[in-house]
């Protein structure tokens, strides 16, 4: 199923569940008692060809049956706004030379932005020759077809640190990324959004590992407006990222900030119960909203319906599921 046609489905489901809304003339408080459970399954068929661990999150998508009218109309919405393609643009503005003892490169200054409207929220992050390298050879591998026009900058024998080999460069990459980007399987990619997101992950986690909370979650704040730009079509990717801004929030002490996380975590994981972060995120979700005041009950009440329906397994902590990411 296309993109258009996903679209359209989902606009006219989204219609037939507002009808089913308006045509109610229960009261407000019969429907506190009574509110109405839509039954209904739907399939969204994701256009992912990579089998990498994050296949669980993009995998298919079907509302749960125990949702609310309500709570259904606001999935569909968020569904149709997944619909809408987010266009980047890719500038190279400006380059710097590092050395170190036994070594020399250049590293490129890559700013992402989206196009259409004035951005605010662009990412910048530097990459190096090899980098660049590293992602056309993992490409080549997987798209070999549809890399066959793409022309990749050789590296030279003599002269790479020379202000017109730079500058060559810098225009060369930024034509690389904006045809990479051009092709939906490429940018759907793990490796491309790997390529784009990954160091950066990297060094974040390794700051919560090592119990620098501020510094991580400097870097996770800065990474995850690019991370959801890149997998606006899988939006649960970015869970384990909102989960470790909720876990650096928390030791932090910043219970709102955690909890205005959590909750975004939630919302993209609520047809998504079998998700390894689930569980642990609810576990961290009802102290915190008991804290703030908030309603813990409902929150309660899932936890103890999936542990109704499932076997007792092991649950790690969200922060134990955080620091195992990006491990080396």
């Amino acid at each position: 199923m296309d993109q258009d046609s996903h679209c359209t489905a989902e606009r006219e489901l989204l219609e037939a569940v507002s009808r089913i809304t308006t045509s109610s003339t229960t009261s407000p408080s019969d429907e506190e008692e009574n509110q109405p459970k839509a039954e209904i399954s739907c399939q969204v068929r994701k256009e992912n060809p990579e089998k990498d661990d994050t296949q669980d999150s993009s995998a298919t998508l079907s509302p749960n049956s125990s949702m609310t009218t309500k709570e259904l109309q606001e999935y569909w919405r968020n569904e149709k706004r997944q619909c809408k393609q987010i266009k980047l643009l890719f500038e190279i503005p400006s380059t710097r030379i590092v050395e170190h003892h036994l070594s020399k490169y250049v590293m490129y200054k890559i700013i992402i932005l989206q196009t259409g409207s004035f951005d605010s929220n662009k990412s910048v992050i530097e990459r190096r020759y090899s980098d660049f390298e590293k992602l056309n050879r993992n490409l080549l591998e997987e798209f070999s077809e549809e890399m066959e026009d793409v022309t990749f900058p050789k590296k030279s024998l003599t002269g790479n640190f020379t202000e017109e080999i730079i500058n060559e460069r810098k225009l060369a990459f930024k034509d690389y990324l904006r045809l990479l980007y051009s092709m939906k399987y490429i940018r759907r990619s793990k490796k491309f959004i790997d390529f784009l997101t990954r160091p950066e992950l990297q060094e974040a986690y390794g700051c919560l590992r090592g119990g620098q909370y501020t510094k991580a979650l400097e870097i996770l704040l800065e990474v995850i407006g690019l991370q959801e730009r890149l997998t606006r079509g899988n939006p649960v990717a970015i869970v384990p990222t909102l989960c470790a801004i909720v876990v650096c929030h928390k030791d932090l002490e910043n219970p709102a900030s955690a909890f205005e996380y959590g909750e975004k975590a939630l919302s993209r994981l609520r047809v998504h119960t079998s998700h390894r972060y689930y569980i642990p995120l609810l576990e961290t979700m009802i102290p915190l909203a008991y804290e703030l005041g908030k309603d813990f009950l409902s929150l309660q009440e899932k936890l103890e319906e999936w542990k109704t329906k499932k076997d007792p397994i092991r649950i790690f902590t969200l922060k134990e599921l955080a620091v195992r990411e990006y491990v080396r």
